[in-house]
């Protein structure tokens, strides 16, 4: 591990795919980890993967699932590396059953700046663990862990799209839907005060896939250039949206899908960020509790509707109540909306002051991972255990969102 100039620190960087700042460190060293994604040891009786952090999920996914184990928690990408994943304590559509990425660490390497190497897991050095499982990178860099992968009979999910007019609707359909249903979410249509989308669920087909279905191929889809200006404006908005939910609303249906669709719908889309045009975009993900978490998040939309500002993605699902492992994880019980919004300026960051205002009054948190912007005041108030983490933080490792939200 290299060890930064005197005077400046470093940081670990994955994939770099955090939409905000938690992966950069303007004035400072990057350590680049994808180059160290070997696999160390695989136990295929007991699903046991040891590997290196710079492993891909999409590797461990492509290799494993056709000897009948796959990750049990994988975020919306699969470009992700497993060191990420830990440091995000990223989550899936199956929060409710499953848990979050750090549930399912049986153990880690962390390598300090100092020249000492820590091994820790939620047994033992547990401490360490928890400040480390969504720490961001800051505890030290993370070098292998042991993942727990979960038993699948192959690729293919047996799943099923409701539309919905409303968002008591959508709560009604995600608390009939967990008892019965793995994996849910809710593309929503963020213009739309009364809550309308489309709710998708799926569970794993018992024994591969029940009726013939291939394998999707490469879309070949990609977006070549980068717009002068946002393909994501006020007046592609609201048309989309109406079309893409009246489209679905007419052929809602129960059918067999492979994963890779499912799960990460974008990575189908080569450079899909570009249509947000040169000055990009920023990503809000919230989490509200479900007491007053309804209300707040009608408030939210009907603040988003009045900008007339938002994103062709929308995603609300819910949170289980599996507490986080981690001190600075994101998930908690309640309800969950995330969206894109093109970067407009002080527009942008006006509608983003008002947002924070209804999440800080309910109680709910913002996602690190997602953020570029998030004030220091709602992030301490949001991870009430932030100063637990102090005692853990490398002093050679710093990020522009630790200086941001930390103040070093």
């Amino acid at each position: 591990m290299p060890k930064p100039d005197v005077g400046q620190t470093a940081l670990p960087f994955g994939m770099g795919r955090s939409y905000g700042d938690a992966c950069l460190n303007p004035g400072g060293a990057l350590w680049l980890t994808r180059g160290a994604d070997h696999w160390l040891n695989f136990d295929a009786v007991n699903g046991l993967l040891s590997c290196q952090a710079g492993a891909l999920l999409a590797d461990i996914q492509r290799l494993l699932i056709p000897r009948g184990w796959m990750l049990p928690v994988t975020p919306g990408t699969q470009f992700v590396t497993v060191g990420g994943a830990i440091a995000n304590d990223v989550h899936g559509k199956n929060h409710h059953v499953a848990g979050s990425f750090g549930h399912h660490v049986r153990s880690l390497s962390l390598q300090r700046t100092d020249g000492r190497t820590i091994i820790c897991g939620p047994e033992y050095e547990a401490e360490w663990f928890r400040a480390t499982v969504g720490g961001l990178g800051l505890t030290g860099l993370i070098t292998q862990a042991t993942l727990q992968l979960r038993r699948v009979a192959g690729p293919w999910l047996d799943t099923e799209t409701i539309a919905f007019d409303s968002l008591a609707r959508f709560h009604t359909l995600a608390a009939e839907s967990d008892a019965h249903w793995e994996y849910t979410v809710s593309w929503i249509d963020c213009l739309d005060k009364r809550g309308r989308g489309l709710f998708m669920r799926g569970n794993h087909c018992a024994t591969g896939s029940p009726v013939p279905a291939k394998e999707p191929k490469k879309s070949g889809l990609a977006m070549p250039f980068t717009p002068p200006l946002s393909l994501v404006n006020a007046i592609s908005l609201r048309p989309f949206n109406a079309l893409y939910y009246q489209a679905h609303k007419l052929r809602t249906e129960r059918t067999v899908s492979h994963y890779k669709p499912f799960f990460y719908p974008l990575d189908g889309i080569a450079d899909w960020n570009r249509m947000y045009g040169p000055r990009g975009f920023y990503q809000y993900q919230c989490v509200v509790p479900f007491e007053g978490g309804e209300s707040s998040i009608e408030a939210i939309l009907a603040q988003i509707a009045e900008s007339r500002q938002g994103s062709f993605l929308a995603v609300l699902k819910t949170f289980g109540n599996q507490p986080s492992l981690g001190l600075l994880s994101f998930p908690r019980p309640g309800i969950t909306l995330a969206l894109d919004f093109p970067n407009q300026g002080d527009r942008t960051l006006r509608l983003f002051e008002r947002l924070d205002a209804i999440v800080s009054e309910t109680g709910g948190r913002i996602y690190p991972a997602k953020d570029a912007r998030m004030p220091a005041s709602l992030f301490q108030s949001g991870y009430p255990e932030w100063t637990k983490i102090q005692p853990f933080r490398d002093p050679g490792i710093s990020s522009a969102m630790s200086r941001r939200l930390l103040g070093s």
